[in-house]
């Protein structure tokens, strides 16, 4: 079952022309930043920025992720009813268990499950960089 919207990811051509938009022109507050990642907080709905030239072809319309409680059972489910599944649960080192499909228009999907203390603890190691 899905619980709520983690956040939307935007792939953009600049990373730090992106962040300066999101935080100083939206006057969004960054939550952290990485060479690889800014992620923002829009209402408590996250926005993430991930740089093209570090994701892989395909990877540049906007994802939405959204939280489950067991990502590996979701998929499952959604291959039982057909949905393909086009990157496979995985860990992620900010502490997301996540996967990713597409929708019957071909735009993508993630589904994620949240180690919050670990994600707590990166997101605090990078808040202190900035």
């Amino acid at each position: 079952m899905i619980k709520t919207i983690w956040g939307v990811t935007f792939y953009v051509s600049n990373l730090k022309r992106a962040v300066d938009f999101y935080e100083n022109t939206l006057g969004l507050t960054k939550k952290y930043e990485y060479s690889s990642y800014a992620g923002f907080d829009c209402g408590g709905v996250e926005v993430g920025l991930i740089p093209k030239d570090q994701v892989e072809i395909g990877r540049d319309t906007p994802t939405i992720e959204l939280v489950v409680d067991r990502v590996d059972r979701f998929c499952e489910m959604l291959k039982m009813k057909g949905v393909d599944i086009v990157e496979p649960p995985h860990d992620e080192q900010w502490g997301g268990r996540q996967a990713g499909f597409k929708d019957p228009d071909g735009n993508i999907l993630e589904v994620v499950q949240i180690n919050w203390k670990k994600y707590f603890d990166v997101a605090a190691k990078g808040a202190k960089k900035q």
